[in-house]
C-alpha cells in the first residue's frame, strides 16, 4: 500500500498545498513549474535569498573538506564566526547550537549559573521557543497551557510598560528576556525606552539582560543586531534564524564567562559547513545591503499601513490571517501570520525595489 509522504509526518504544521523543488533570489519554483514571489523567506531565515552565490560556495567548499568533527577538537569555521561575531557585537563569546530555541535555553541556564537568581522576566505576547524552558518564557498561554507545568519562576510583563517590568523584576530574577521587535506576537516593537529601562533594571537587580534577536538579528531589521538602534548593550543575544542563510544553526552571545567545560554542549553546534555558511552571511552584511533594507522596509511603508522595523513588517487585515496568506498563495505571493488577524512580511534582506512593487501590488489587490 503507497503512503503519502505528509502522513508519515507528525502533523505538527497544517497541511501544505505547495511543494517547493526550487529557488533563486527572492522566488521559490513549485513541483508544477509556478513561481512565487518568496516574501515569506523561510520565516525570516533566508537572508541573502535562495541559492545566494557567497553562501553557497562557502558551504561547498567547506562540504568537500570535512563534514564534522565534534565541539572535543577545533574547527576553522567555528572560531572564525566566533571572532566575527564578537566583532560585531564589540566584545562577546559565542556558543553555537541549531536553532533558536536552543539558544533561548542556553541564555537561561548561562544567567542562573551566572547570577544563581532562578527567575525569569519575560512580556506578554513574546515568542522564545518550543522547548520546556523556552516555552516557559513565551508570553502566549495558549502555547503553553497544553505542556504545563513548565519551568517556573517566570514572570511576564508588558510590553512598553516601564511600570510593568518595573513591577516584575524582582531579588530572585536573574534574567530579563525581550524581543527588540516581537515577532510570533504580532510583529510589536520595543521601544528605545523600554529597553533602557530593562537595563536599568537589571543592573540595579544583578539581573542579565538578554535580547533575542533570533527573528530581528542578522540585518533583519536594517542594523546587524536589532539592539544597536536603542543604544542597549544587553550582557546576552540570542541569535538563529537568518544567520546561515536557510541551514541549521543558533547562537548565543555572552559578554561574561559563566560557563565552564562541561557546563553546557552541543553535538551538532558549530558544525563546520553550517559556520562556513554563516562566516559568509556575516561578511555580505555591509552597509549597502543594510542599506537595501532600510529602504525596502520604507518603500513598503509608504504603501501600506505596516509597524515593525526594516524588513520585520506587520500588516494588520480586516479578514482572517490564515485566509489572507491563502490569498496571496493563490496569486504567487508567499506570505506569513503573526497572530489573527497580521500578515508578517519578511522577504530576502536583498529584495529589490521593482520586487517590492510586485509585492505591493498583489497584497493590495488581496487586501481590497
Amino acid at each position: 500500500m503507497s503512503v503519502a509522504v505528509e502522513s508519515a509526518l507528525l502533523p505538527t504544521y497544517p497541511p501544505t498545498r505547495v511543494t517547493f523543488v526550487e529557488g533563486d533570489g527572492v522566488t521559490l519554483v513549485d513541483d508544477h513549474g509556478r513561481e512565487y514571489l518568496d516574501f515569506a523567506a523561510g520565516i525570516a531565515v533566508v537572508a541573502l535569498g535562495h541559492r545566494h552565490p557567497a553562501a553557497l560556495a562557502a558551504a561547498h567548499a567547506q562540504l568537500d573538506r570535512l563534514w564534522h568533527a565534534s565541539n572535543l577538537y577545533g574547527t576553522e569555521p567555528a572560531h572564525e564566526l566566533a571572532r566575527t561575531l564578537s566583532s560585531r557585537f564589540g566584545g562577546a563569546q559565542a556558543f553555537f547550537c541549531n536553532s533558536g530555541t536552543e539558544a533561548v535555553e542556553a541564555a537561561i541556564k548561562y544567567a542562573r549559573k551566572a547570577t544563581g537568581k532562578p527567575g525569569i522576566v519575560a512580556l506578554e505576547d513574546s515568542f522564545h521557543g518550543r522547548t520546556t524552558g523556552a516555552l516557559a518564557a513565551t508570553g502566549q498561554p495558549p502555547k503553553r497551557e497544553r505542556f504545563e507545568p513548565l519551568l517556573p519562576g517566570v514572570t511576564f510583563a508588558q510590553l512598553n510598560d516601564i511600570a510593568s517590568l518595573g513591577a516584575a523584576v524582582g531579588p530572585d530574577t536573574g534574567l530579563i528576556l525581550i524581543e527588540p521587535v516581537q515577532g510570533e506576537g504580532g510583529v510589536n516593537p520595543a521601544e528605545a525606552e523600554f529597553l533602557a529601562a530593562a537595563a536599568a533594571l537589571a543592573e540595579e537587580h544583578g539581573a542579565l539582560l538578554c535580547v533575542d534577536e533570533v527573528q530581528t538579528g542578522v540585518g533583519r531589521t536594517g542594523t546587524f543586531f536589532a539592539f544597536e538602534q536603542s543604544g542597549v548593550r544587553p550582557h546576552l543575544v540570542t541569535l538563529a534564524k537568518g544567520l546561515a542563510n536557510g541551514l541549521p544553526i543558533g547562537a548565543m552571545l555572552a559578554t561574561g564567562d559563566a560557563f565552564a567545560p562541561g557546563d553546557h554542549a552541543s553535538t551538532f553546534g558549530g558544525n563546520l559547513v553550517v559556520c562556513a555558511a554563516a562566516c559568509a552571511v556575516v561578511e555580505a552584511m555591509d552597509e549597502e545591503l543594510l542599506a537595501n533594507v532600510r529602504e525596502r522596509g520604507e518603500q513598503l511603508a509608504e504603501a501600506l499601513p505596516v509597524r515593525g522595523a526594516g524588513l520585520l513588517l506587520g500588516l494588520e487585515t480586516e479578514h482572517p490571517a490564515a485566509d489572507v496568506v491563502a490569498a496571496c498563495l493563490d496569486a504567487g505571493l508567499l506570505v506569513t501570520s503573526a497572530g489573527p488577524t497580521t500578515l508578517r512580511l519578511t522577504p530576502p534582506l536583498t529584495v529589490s525595489a521593482s520586487e517590492t512593487a510586485q509585492a505591493i501590488s498583489i497584497l493590495q489587490e488581496v487586501l481590497s
